[in-house]
């Protein structure tokens, strides 16, 4: 049996584990914010960076870009690549638009990167032989998981396959490190600071056991703590910080406020409009209230949109050529710091 590490109570009251405790830890990075605050505050606080790996989770499926933004993963790496440390992607194969088109299939199987034991990477797959079903609908506006299907399709349960089924993981000490923060949403509030993980495995008897924790270290962090370290690290943050952008999920994001999606029929039409086709295929539309095209006649165009082509073309590219770490003197609150909260709650 694995034995559970040893923890502290911090200021707030909550648990803090020993960092130190762990063989890997893992931080779920989208390359925004939050995740990317995590990042910087384990690395503030001395944690060893050989037990650190960034893994992301790719919502397009590694495929054709559709909802997620084009120069989401290569800022990802070029981030990992500038501390040094590994990146991991894993994904639903077809991603966002083949589960949402799901006609009484199964969901498609899961992939993931892993370390091949010769300096690279291997993708392994899993999954794709549950039950037939029926999507034929965007997620919807929802907490509740079941119904907002792409948090836990594309992201929760693609994280859980990954660590269970990577033999390295097996046996040892394991830390994951994800961003919500109580200030997002009410749901976020209740959330533990420190929990076992779902793939925590501490009490098993076979050879695939696993003590694996769950850690939200800014959990009681405030948006100005978060760019504070951000700041500090030099970090220059994603392009949709800086176009006015607030949260960073998918760029056609369903929580995305009526100024997001104004901005999108501005900047990217093609993919307004092929979001909107679907939502006339389906005869359901994202928002319950109407469609995205009502929802973007509401809203007003960021003004960084219209006057900073050079940051529509890095939103539009698959390659992040800006700079990843700046001097402090040069660094720049983006546009959408201290913006709307449009995000998943």
């Amino acid at each position: 049996m694995l034995h559970v590490n040893p923890t502290e109570l911090n200021i707030d009251g909550d648990v803090t584990p020993d960092l130190n405790s762990y063989d890997h830890i893992i931080v779920a990075f989208s390359g925004g914010k939050d995740s990317l605050a995590c990042l910087l505050h384990l690395l503030k606080s001395g944690v060893d960076p050989r037990k650190i790996e960034l893994h992301h989770h790719d919502v397009d499926g590694n495929g054709n870009i559709f909802m997620d933004w084009a120069v989401t993963p290569d800022y990802c790496r070029k981030v990992a690549h500038a501390f040094g440390l590994p990146i991991y992607f894993s994904y639903k194969e077809g991603g966002f638009e083949r589960e949402m088109n799901r006609d009484n299939a199964r969901t498609a199987p899961i992939k993931f990167e892993e370390p091949d034991g010769q300096g690279g990477v291997k993708v392994s797959q899993v999954g794709g032989k549950g039950q037939t079903s029926t999507r034929l609908k965007f997620p919807q506006l929802a907490a509740n998981l079941s119904v907002r299907w792409c948090s836990a399709y594309l992201k929760i349960d693609v994280m859980s396959a990954a660590i269970c089924n990577q033999a390295r993981f097996r046996k040892k000490r394991l830390l994951v490190v994800t961003g919500e923060r109580a200030q997002e949403s009410t749901a976020r509030e209740k959330y533990k600071t420190f929990e076992p993980h779902r793939t925590d495995r501490r009490n098993g008897k076979t050879a695939r056991s696993r003590l694996a924790d769950h850690w939200r270290p800014i959990h009681r962090w405030s948006e100005a703590q978060v760019w504070a370290i951000i700041r500090e690290f030099g970090v220059v943050p994603h392009v949709a910080y800086q176009l006015g952008w607030s949260r960073l999920s998918c760029l056609a994001c369903i929580f995305g406020s009526p100024n997001q999606w104004a901005t999108i029929l501005h900047i990217f039409k093609d993919r307004f409009e092929q979001i909107e086709a679907y939502e006339v295929k389906f005869g359901v539309t994202i928002r319950r209230s109407g469609t995205i095209r009502q929802a973007a006649a509401k809203g007003k165009v960021y003004p960084a949109a219209l006057n900073k082509p050079d940051l529509v073309a890095l939103a539009q590219s698959q390659e992040w050529t800006g700079p990843i770490i700046v001097a402090s003197g040069d660094w720049q609150m983006p546009a959408g710091a201290f913006g709307e909260s449009a995000g998943p709650t």
